[in-house]
This record gives C-alpha cells, structure tokens and sequence, in this order.
C-alpha cells in the first residue's frame, strides 16, 4: 500500500512539475513576441492541456513501477522563432523551462530546512527530487531535450537545424538518454537535491 501511495504521490508531482516546466517555455516565447503558445491555449497550468495521456500518466507509473526510474513527457510547445524579438530567443525560451524546475525545487528545498509543514517532509523532499531530476534530465543535449535546443542556439548551420528540429521521431532519442546517459548524470541529480535540502 505504501509503495502504491508513493507511485501515485510520484506521478502527481510529476504532472504538476511537467505542467510548470511547460508553461514556463510558452510563458518565455509569449514574453518574446511568439503568441503561437497563447493562441493554442497553452498558456496555462491546467494539466489536461499539456499532458499526453501514455507519456505523462501511463509510462511514469510503469517505468517507476518496473524500473524505479520516473520517465515521461507532456506534448511540447508550440513555438515559432519567426516571431521571437530576442537574438537569444531559442536560449530562453529552451532554458526557460529546466529554470522552472530548478526555481520549483529550490522553493520546496527552503519550506523543508524552515520547517513550516514540517509533516510534510517527505513530499517536500520528493518534489525537490523530482523536480531537480526534470531539469538536469531535460539538459540532456538529446534531441527534442531541452539541451539540444540550448546547445543549438550557440551552432550554426546544418548542426543547429538538428539540434532545433532533430529529423528522428522524440521518443528513440529520449529513450536513448535515458537508458545510455541518464546513469552518468543521475548523480548530479542527487548532488543537486542535496544542496538544495541542506
């Protein structure tokens, strides 16, 4: 039973932190002058909005039921860089995001060493670890990955276009960072949380 309460608490904070990280890329895109987000309706943190129901409710609760990885996406964002005002608009707005997350687990980090809901400690901890797990996996420099589109914004040429629009479906190459690369990054994730919760 508490193994199934700790799944379900898992997935929830997911959603929740996927929804936020999505928001902030149409939040950063609609500061920039891109309202392609905006006018989609995605400019909001209602979850049903974002979520693909395999990637953000399916896949997370087997892949943490199975594999003790959290693993899953939402549907991303639409933007166009046609409509950016920015010289840095691929940077923002993709770092826009893992920022989100990061601000997401930095909060949750401070309630925890205060103490005020002190009962709550646990779910503090695991949003800190989810979230922190979200930023560092999604600066993956993978294609469609956050990372691949900031690491891009810095090419030129036939290297940024795969960066930014990868000619591969999303999930091989996800699948790929998270069987082949996320074991030699997770122990930053593990770094992070610790700084962050003291």
């Amino acid at each position: 039973m508490e193994d199934m309460y700790s799944t379900v608490l898992f997935v929830a904070l997911l959603i929740m932190s996927v929804v936020v990280h999505e928001v902030a890329h149409a939040w950063m895109a609609d500061r920039l002058g891109d309202r392609t987000a905006r006018y989609m309706g995605r400019l909001t943190l209602n979850p049903l909005v974002h979520l693909d129901p395999i990637g953000s409710v399916i896949v997370p609760a087997l892949s943490i039921l199975t594999a003790g990885i959290g693993f899953g996406w939402a549907k991303p964002v639409p933007y166009d860089p046609r409509n950016i005002t920015s010289p840095h608009g691929d940077l923002l707005v993709a770092a826009a995001g893992p920022l989100s997350n990061i601000l997401i687990a930095i909060v949750a980090g401070l309630i925890y060493r205060i103490g005020l809901i002190g009962g709550f400690s646990d779910v503090l901890v695991m949003v800190v670890l989810v979230n922190c797990s979200l930023a560092v996996f999604n600066l993956i420099p993978v294609p469609p990955l956050d990372g691949s589109k900031i690491l891009g914004s810095f090419l030129t040429g036939s290297s940024r276009r795969w960066m930014m629009n990868p000619g591969l479906s999303a999930f091989p190459m996800i699948l790929i960072a998270v069987i082949i690369i996320w074991p030699f990054v997770s122990p930053l994730v593990r770094s992070l949380a610790s700084v962050i919760l003291g």
